[in-house]
């Protein structure tokens, strides 16, 4: 096959015996009528079965609640628009003019929803085993990172609770500053709480990341946590 999709498809690992469905997949709103919403509406409600039954047979012990929030964060939209860079999703999405201008291949909710309806349409093409496999594929190093000690509450959540315990003023985040190209920057934020002398810092790649590193910091600084919790 000589499309230029099937580059495309050699990083999906899967090959489309109906090309139309993944033309359809990478349709966005903006570009026509017929579009990729339907599609994102079934790879959603496959993804989100596909990741509840892996999760379910992976953490026998886990309760319902922890499943939930595990879940939630393989299905999450910043995870499925990194599945998308990955793929270079970008490159091939069909947008309206005006999303071009404004950069909407480089959106993460536009990737993640492409990602979603290229799910649906590689059920369409050839059923749930092949969706299975896509999906539990490309979120296999996500599946594999997970435990259970990763549904506890997040170190701003920690860090604040740990704070009002003992009376004091809640933290403070800070962006001081912020490096990179506009689709692929780097946020660095500072932590200052009362019960430190010095700010704890943090970065990532986005500013609410960045600043749940910088809790973290904190609370190594304050001997709450260790650097191996």
């Amino acid at each position: 096959m000589s499309s230029p999709l099937s580059r495309l498809e050699r990083q999906l690992g899967y090959t489309f015996i109906n090309q139309d469905l993944m033309v359809l997949a990478l349709t966005h709103r903006s570009f026509a009528g017929r579009n990729n919403e339907r599609l994102e509406f079934l790879g959603d409600a496959i993804l989100n079965f596909v990741a509840g039954e892996a999760l379910f047979e992976r953490f026998p012990q886990a309760r319902e609640g922890q499943l939930s929030r595990l879940r939630s964060r393989l299905v999450k939209g910043e995870t499925l628009a990194l599945l998308a860079r990955g793929f270079e999703l970008g490159e091939y999405l069909r947008l309206g003019s005006g999303e071009l201008k404004s950069g909407g291949y480089r959106r993460d909710s536009i990737l993640a929803d492409a990602v979603e309806a290229l799910i649906g349409a590689i059920y369409l093409d050839a059923g749930m085993e092949p969706a299975r496999e896509r999906v539990l594929a490309w979120l296999d190093a996500e599946i594999e990172s997970l435990t259970l000690v990763d549904t506890n509450k997040d170190p701003k959540t920690r860090l604040q609770e740990f704070l009002q315990s003992r009376g004091c003023e809640l933290p403070q985040y800070e962006v001081v500053d912020i490096q990179g190209d506009p689709h692929c920057r780097t946020f660095f934020v500072e932590c200052r709480i009362s019960l430190l002398n010095d700010k704890t810092r943090g970065q990532g790649a986005s500013r609410r990341i960045a600043e749940q590193v910088s809790a973290a910091a904190a609370l190594i600084a304050l001997g709450v946590e260790n650097a191996h919790d």
